[in-house]
């Protein structure tokens, strides 16, 4: 979509992160990603409930691929990447990284699919080109 950097978001690790050694829960990845990728959004203009409302559609995860490759640790600052590798009509599939701050090996990497839906149907909808626009420029 872009050939920008990726949007980066920080996230520190909290206690109610991680089990009873430190290291972060590996379904606590997915919350960090989540976040994120709405920060993104915002970024780009939009918040979740005003896409429905004015622009009516939704954006739903659909898949998601994730490899764990080194532990995050209770009190980390992570860096989370959101970057569009491919928009089709009502879809777009994200490349997400966490990384730990000042550092570039990455902990943990994901390959997103996000849909556009209609809210009362949720059946695929193309995403808006005002909304591909604004997100080309937030990336």
């Amino acid at each position: 979509m872009a050939s920008k950097p990726a949007f980066h978001w920080p996230v520190r690790v909290y206690y109610e992160d991680t089990d009873a050694g430190g290291v972060v829960y590996h379904s606590q990845y997915l919350n960090f990603l989540e976040r994120a990728r709405t920060e993104w959004l915002r970024a780009a203009g939009f918040e979740q409930d005003a896409l429905r409302a004015d622009q009516g559609v939704l954006f739903v995860v659909s898949r998601v691929a994730i490899d764990y490759l080194r532990p995050a640790r209770f009190n980390d600052a992570l860096v989370v990447t959101v970057d569009v590798r491919e928009n089709r009509g009502a879809r777009l599939l994200l490349d997400q990284q966490v990384i730990r701050e000042n550092d570039d090996k990455p902990l943990a990497r994901a390959e997103v699919q996000v849909v556009c839906v209609d809210p009362e149907r949720f059946r695929p909808k193309a995403v808006p080109d005002l909304i591909l626009e604004k997100l080309r420029d937030a990336d």
